[in-house]
């Protein structure tokens, strides 16, 4: 029996054509790219939480926010500060800012402890 040898530059043959819809309505609405995607990349992340805990996505996002000081420097951060505050301002107005001012300082101070 003779086996065939597979080119080191074949391709997988991929077919991007869809099957004809038997319902007119649901051609209308547009496919959503990431359907499907949520529920594999959930068991993954499980997987891997298992497999490493907790600490572990820690200590990867440390690297990963590291490592973006180090590319990009402290100017990255204030541009998307600014464009975050630009944005929570145009959706909830500027006196959203006086008001969540209130409410965390009263409840995120904690009493100060005089120097002696």
């Amino acid at each position: 029996m003779a086996t065939q040898k597979k080119s080191p530059t074949a391709k997988p043959v991929t077919s991007k054509t869809t099957a004809p819809v038997k319902n007119a309505d649901a051609a209308k609405v547009a496919p959503d790219k990431n359907a499907g995607v949520a529920e594999p990349s959930r068991h993954g992340g499980q997987a891997v939480r298992d497999k490493y805990g907790l600490d572990f996505f820690a200590q990867i996002g440390k690297r990963g926010g590291q490592t973006v000081k180090e590319r990009r420097g402290p100017e990255f951060y204030a541009q998307i500060g600014k464009r975050g505050g630009e944005s929570t301002k145009k959706k909830y107005g500027a006196d959203f800012y006086s008001q969540i001012g209130r409410k965390g300082g009263s409840t995120t101070r904690k009493p100060k402890v005089a120097a002696q």
